[in-house]
């Protein structure tokens, strides 16, 4: 019930703050199971992304948020869970796999940081392995515009990436890092793509 009513009251809060515009949500089903993944400019888009899916999403986000008391409260209402960043955290690894057995929706920014990409970094291939190891549809998701206060931000929701085929408990690095790219090109395509 607390959950319901925070998550109505931040939906309200990003509508009157940003001017969001959603494409292609209806690449998202009502049910079943999906890794949602996007690019990452700013803290806003968390929040943004997730208040706009209209099932239930758990997100993955760094452990250092929690250090404080009330993002931890929020957070948990949200469906927020912390991540260990740098090495493999088998904790979040259990935890998201268990989401998407459930046939829940799960959000990661695959470049682990914001302005990953910007700043040359490699795209993290912990969504690559949860997508190999349970088969589930990623849904990639271009985020556009001023991710600032009363400006315009567009969701630009991709059609499902379907890796069911390598399906596998053990992918190896050339999988992952194929996966990866194939997850961050379609990305970048539709955060450059004009609406």
């Amino acid at each position: 019930m607390i959950r319901k009513i925070v998550i109505t009251l931040l939906r309200v809060f990003l509508l009157i703050t940003f001017r969001i515009k959603k494409v292609g949500q209806k690449n998202i089903e009502n049910k079943g199971a999906y890794i949602v993944c996007a690019n990452h400019r700013s803290n806003w888009d968390p929040p943004i992304l997730v208040s706009s899916i209209k099932r239930v999403s758990y997100i993955m986000a760094k452990e250092e948020l929690f250090k404080n008391d009330f993002i931890k409260w929020m957070a948990k209402k949200c469906c927020v869970f912390p991540v260990k960043r740098g090495k493999m955290d088998i904790e979040s690894m259990k935890f998201a796999l268990k989401v998407l057995n459930d046939e829940q929706i799960l959000v990661i920014f695959p470049e682990g940081t914001r302005n990953g990409m910007e700043k040359n970094g490699k795209a993290q291939n912990g969504t690559a392995f949860m997508a190999l190891k349970t088969g589930v549809p990623v849904i990639p998701v271009g985020i556009q515009g001023i991710l600032k206060p009363f400006h315009k931000v567009t969701l630009n929701f991709g059609k499902p990436l379907d890796f069911s085929e390598y399906k596998t408990n053990k992918p190896d690095k050339e999988l992952l890092d194929k996966v990866s790219k194939e997850i961050m090109d379609n990305i970048i395509m539709l955060t450059n793509e004009k609406i």
